[in-house]
């Protein structure tokens, strides 16, 4: 991660102004970039201790995957992968998260899809995206979707809920399956 960081500050030359000139254009740092650097280095003092951030290439902050290891609960035991991608509009724009572990969840698709409203970028409620959010708020809502903000009311996969509601005990049953088979 401080790779980035050091990059920033050896291409602005250590100066809080802009650079002049034709290499103005060729060195210029994105929004998000910088704004990324600051969140990361924000994001590593403040996870959650059942998460774990992961950067395949410490250059490219805008793309990594976030381990949830839930602690309680029905997804107790397991560990769920996400894959994490920072759009070029953000902070305007939320990132899309795509969760890449098979899971028996009422606001998670077995193809990875997820229900958080906070990864909306419109809402009609006012929950949704909105920039002053972080990727702080994404890994906390991510990580609560295991606990607290489990919704078996508002489900994105209907059979997850349904079957919840119809057997919770078949259910548990069926989410350790899914554990033991797809998120060890």
């Amino acid at each position: 991660m401080l790779t980035l960081a050091s990059k920033l500050k050896r291409e602005d030359g250590g100066k809080t102004g802009r650079a002049s000139g034709a290499s103005d254009s060729t060195h210029r740092i994105s929004i998000r970039d910088r704004l990324l650097t600051k969140e990361v280095a924000e994001l590593e003092t403040n996870l959650p201790s059942t998460c774990k951030a992961s950067f395949p290439d410490e250059d490219q902050l805008h793309h990594f995957q976030l381990a949830v290891s839930p602690d309680e609960g029905y997804y107790q035991s397991g560990r769920f992968q996400f894959e994490i991608n920072v759009p070029e509009a953000y902070n305007m724009v939320p990132p899309k998260v795509r969760c890449l572990t098979r899971i028996w969840h009422p606001n998670i698709t077995e193809n990875g899809e997820i229900c958080l409203s906070l990864l909306r970028e419109h809402s009609i409620d006012g929950t949704g995206w909105a920039p002053t959010r972080t990727l702080k708020d994404v890994v906390w809502g991510l990580n609560s979707l295991f606990t607290d903000l489990l919704n078996f009311d508002d489900p994105l996969n209907i059979d997850a809920a349904e079957h919840h509601l119809k057997d919770k005990e078949d259910f548990r049953t069926k989410v350790q399956d899914y554990i033991k088979r797809y998120a060890r």
